[in-house]
């Protein structure tokens, strides 16, 4: 049996994993670290791999994978909104870069033909680089962000008429009939994918999750991705087109953002593939023999880009700052500019030592992309400050982000079960906004419909609680039946905001230290409510006086919740004063009217005298303040927080009751 596929990815991923960890120390992107390993594995340098075909197919599947992540996050509404960038500005960025390119060509000599292929080349940026460096530093919905993203959708789509004028160019070809049969078709299939995966994709995805199997939901996705890509190439199209046809069907169901968590590993391994690949094609003995060259190449490329780029942002009246900003971001040689310049070899339109100058060159553009992400803001800030009045007038957005649920603030409902909607229902009726995330497509399309807001997806998952907007939510609920779900839940999300507040719904006590271990703040076992609600009953069925039953609960609370508490603080990480406040809880009072307290003041001492709380925080209206001054006068509906032991708390109670 042949391992040689095997041994190639193990030389490949030991050596990245070591050239990447050098490079993060000098705080390099991993994308210049990828580009180095396949140099110096290539067979150019070191010669470990010497056949690259298998890697570059593989590497591929990483350009697909990326386009039809992106195709789930940007939503079909999105690209209707934007689809005058993508038409007239990517019309105009990859025109006007191609009569450039061919004049400054024509301008050194070279032929009329030859140099508006050198057009071609150099109109097409890397989609896989900019948008995986978009998505990873949170900016793919900012303006300069979906301004290059709309660009780089038209320049994905010319890739194919593109790839049929190429043989014109060579004195070679069918003639424009040939061209309009090949459109045609292209559009056809286009039209079909659209529509195919508009119809199908959700019926297929409805069949699918009512069987409960993740292993079958993600070979569905697999499917769906990749069939489409696949049937988008028979006609010319690009596969990685495809993908983002494919992303775009599924961001508008209730299951896109599950399809995100289960794709992104796979999408991230075979990325870093396709960075290896092209830097395996590189043979940097080139550079050593043609620096200068290389290098006024590079400049040509990265200064025509950006100010053709940004001058069709311009002329569509964006802003200056996000123009600049995706201009420069858009200033190096896409992938797809590497299948274009083998055709153009075939055709005699690019030599061998050509090739190798224009791989050098756009193997440093695309390294140098990285930076460029890094220096576009303070970049684009001083530019800006040059550029006429006429040009900065223009005010034209690409709209806002397509959040189903833009807030913060909010609480996280893990599970919507009878616990999660009572908790929902009872947020609602106090005006605080809550998310919730269930995995049963049932309960969310039910649910939906009611207006609530609501994902489907395993919260065990990054990309879910992301979603859910975890970095702007003040706490965390999990109201799931399953113990080792919950602790993923629960693990993941201490992870991703160590400050949130994780309360938890578990079956038995004996469950609660682990949760506790794992940074869970409260835990509500059912065990011991239900012991709780059941001797509650028992007593009033022998006629026992409410206020007894209330003490006696109220005591077995006590006690129970505060053994509680001590597991609790021996697994808790926190430091500083809350160590210390042992025996002590917090409590929220509001001031109703005819109230003991109701126009006394801090220093009258009423409260504290006679229940032993101390107050921390008065609300009034919209006002809130700390640490009161003695003069402070309660007024009817002031929310008091207080701090005290249960007693002390029970007692204070009293004085806040009209």
């Amino acid at each position: 049996m042949d391992y040689a596929l095997l041994r190639d990815m193990v030389l490949l991923f030991g050596l990245a994993l070591v050239t990447v960890i050098l490079f993060r120390q000098f705080k390099l992107p991993s994308i210049i670290g990828f580009l180095c390993t396949g140099i110096v594995a290539g067979p150019y340098a070191l010669g470990f791999i010497k056949d690259t075909h298998q890697v570059e197919q593989m590497a591929e599947i990483g350009v697909v994978l990326l386009l039809f992540t992106i195709g789930i996050e940007f939503s079909l509404k999105e690209l209707l909104r934007i689809k005058y960038l993508v038409l007239w500005g990517g019309g105009f960025q990859v025109g006007l870069t191609i009569v450039v390119v061919a004049l400054i060509g024509v301008a050194a000599g070279f032929p009329i033909q030859q140099a508006t292929f050198f057009g071609f080349l150099v109109s097409l940026s890397s989609t896989a680089i900019l948008m995986k460096l978009l998505m990873d530093a949170g900016e793919m919905d900012t303006p300069h962000g979906k301004t290059a993203l709309g660009i780089l959708i038209f320049q994905d789509l010319c890739v194919v008429p593109l790839m049929l004028f190429t043989p014109f160019l060579g004195g070679a070809g069918n003639g424009l009939t040939g061209i309009m049969i090949v459109s045609a078709k292209a559009l056809v299939v286009v039209v079909a994918s659209h529509f195919g995966a508009r119809f199908a994709v959700p019926w297929i995805f409805n069949q699918v999750v009512r069987t409960r199997s993740r292993e079958l939901f993600i070979l569905t996705i697999i499917f769906v991705g990749f069939g489409t890509a696949w049937l988008t190439a028979q006609v010319g199209l690009s596969l990685a087109l495809g993908a983002f046809i494919a992303g775009l069907a599924i961001s508008e169901s209730e299951y896109s953002h599950q399809v995100m968590g289960d794709i992104i590993p796979f999408r991230d391994a075979f990325m870093s593939l396709f960075f290896i690949s092209v830097g395996m094609l590189l043979d940097p003995t080139v550079v050593l023999r043609h620096p200068l060259t290389v290098l006024l190449i590079v400049l040509v490329i990265v200064l025509v880009k950006w100010l053709v780029a940004t001058g069709a942002a311009l002329a569509l009246k964006f802003p200056p700052r996000p123009a600049l900003m995706s201009g420069l971001m858009l200033a190096q040689v896409g992938e797809f500019a590497f299948v274009l310049s083998h055709a153009g070899q075939q055709y005699g339109l690019l030599s061998g030592d050509q090739y190798q100058l224009f791989l050098a060159a756009s193997v440093t553009t695309m390294a140098l992309t990285p930076f460029a992400l890094i220096y576009a803001e303070p970049l684009a800030n001083r530019m800006s400050t040059w550029l006429p009045a006429i040009l900065k007038a223009g005010g034209r957005v690409t709209g806002v982000s397509h959040d189903r649920f833009p807030m913060e603030d909010h609480v996280i409902i893990v599970g919507f079960g009878v616990n999660g909607k009572n908790l929902a229902r009872v947020l609602n009726g106090n005006g605080i906004r809550y998310i919730a995330i269930e995995t049963n497509h049932h309960t969310v399309k039910a649910e939906r419909k009611k207006g609530t807001r609501i994902i489907f997806g395993d919260a065990s998952k990054a990309e879910i609680l992301s979603h859910a907007l975890i970095d702007k939510a003040r706490m965390l609920v999990i109201a799931v039946s399953d113990a080792t779900a919950t602790r993923r839940v629960a693990a993941q999300a201490r992870m991703m905001k160590p400050g949130i507040h994780i309360i938890v719904r578990t079956r038995y006590v004996a469950e609660m230290e682990p949760l506790y271990q794992l940074g869970v703040n409260d835990v509500v076992p059912e065990e011991f409510e239900t012991s709780v609600e059941i001797f509650s009953r028992v007593l009033r069925g022998y006629l026992v006086p409410h206020d007894q039953i209330d003490h006696c609960i109220a005591e077995i609370r006590r006690d129970s919740y505060q053994m509680f508490r001590t597991i609790s603080r021996r697994h808790s990480h926190a430091t500083g004063i809350s160590g210390y406040l042992s025996g002590v809880e917090l409590a929220t009072f509001r001031v109703q009217p005819g109230s003991p307290l109701a126009g006394s003041q801090l220093k009258d001492g009423l409260l504290r005298d006679r229940s032993g709380a101390t107050v921390l925080v008065i609300k009034r209206g919209d006002k809130v303040i700390s640490n009161p001054d003695p003069v402070w006068e309660f007024q009817d509906d002031d929310l008091v927080l207080t701090l005290g032991s249960s007693d002390q708390l029970t007692f204070a109670a009293h004085l806040f009751e009209g």
